[in-house]
């Protein structure tokens, strides 16, 4: 009986896509990968949309920049071919030490598609960390107000990143987010506020459980510059505030690409958040 059940109806079907966590709204599958994996495509080609957003900068210590938020890549209507499909999650960037800048994040890829990591925030001193291929650069600091970073915008694949915030005597300046360049110190020795992300994918993130707010992408906010004084806000989108005072700075949230807070005086900076990858198709 076995035998002539298994010739009737043959090898089970397959599952069309796999791997990730799946969620499904709206009329839309959503595969969100926030950890290394690998991407399924079975039985015939997949028309989607991909979101993939890389780990954010670490901000800068002692009176740092806020680190810059991950490179953002949103894909619409493109098409994968039956196959597998490596996924690989962007690493948050690690905050300074006392006067050391923050590191950058590195790329979160699907297959050929790749956003790169967002560029540190400066430490305590005259030292700037431009954003790479798709980042958000960190604002960085300096006695005498120290220089912005930048924002890198490739042609195929334009306004990833913004710019970082230039500092205001010994605040650090905000990192930059997707939409918005970071906020510079105030001259008072307060650090300036980290760019807003993006919410132009709202509905994804409410549906996923992912992003703050709906938002992505936000960049870190600066250091503070002495006591009494108040780091800058974290951008929208998971970027992490600039540390008060003598405070550390505060991490980037976690699966947002969201930059890392600068530290307070002689104080380390934030680490950046992780990044993610999202894949959405007809349900």
């Amino acid at each position: 009986m076995l035998n002539i059940m298994t010739a009737i109806t043959g090898a089970p079907f397959s599952e069309p896509v796999t791997g990730g966590t799946l969620y499904t709204s709206g009329g839309f599958n959503y595969r969100v990968f926030t950890a290394n994996d690998t991407l399924g495509i079975n039985n015939s080609s997949l028309s989607c949309d991909l979101l993939v957003i890389a780990g954010g900068a670490g901000g800068g210590g002692g009176n740092g920049g806020g680190g810059g938020a991950g490179g953002y890549r949103l894909i619409s209507s493109t098409s994968l071919s039956v196959g597998s499909y490596a996924i690989t999650i962007g690493a948050a960037g690690s905050g300074g030490a006392n006067g050391v800048q923050g590191t950058s994040g590195t790329d979160s890829i699907l297959s050929t598609t790749t956003s790169s990591g967002g560029g540190g925030g400066g430490g305590n001193g005259s030292l700037v960390k431009n954003g790479l291929s798709g980042g958000s650069g960190g604002g960085a600091n300096n006695q005498f107000g120290g220089t912005a970073g930048t924002g890198n915008t490739p042609s195929t694949s334009p306004s990833q990143g913004s710019n970082g915030g230039s500092s205001g005597n010994n605040g650090g300046g905000g990192g930059g987010g997707k939409a918005a360049t970071g906020g510079g110190g105030d001259g008072f020795d307060n650090g300036g506020a980290g760019g807003a992300g993006t919410n132009s994918e709202s509905t994804w993130a409410s549906v996923t459980g992912t992003g703050a707010s709906g938002y992505y992408a936000g960049g870190g906010g600066g250091g503070a510059g002495g006591s009494t004084k108040l780091g800058g806000a974290g951008g929208a989108g998971g970027g992490g505030a600039g540390g008060g005072t003598t405070l550390a700075g505060t991490n980037g949230t976690t699966n947002t690409g969201g930059g890392g807070g600068g530290g307070g005086n002689n104080a380390t900076g934030g680490n950046g958040g992780s990044g993610l990858v999202i894949v959405r198709y007809a349900a």
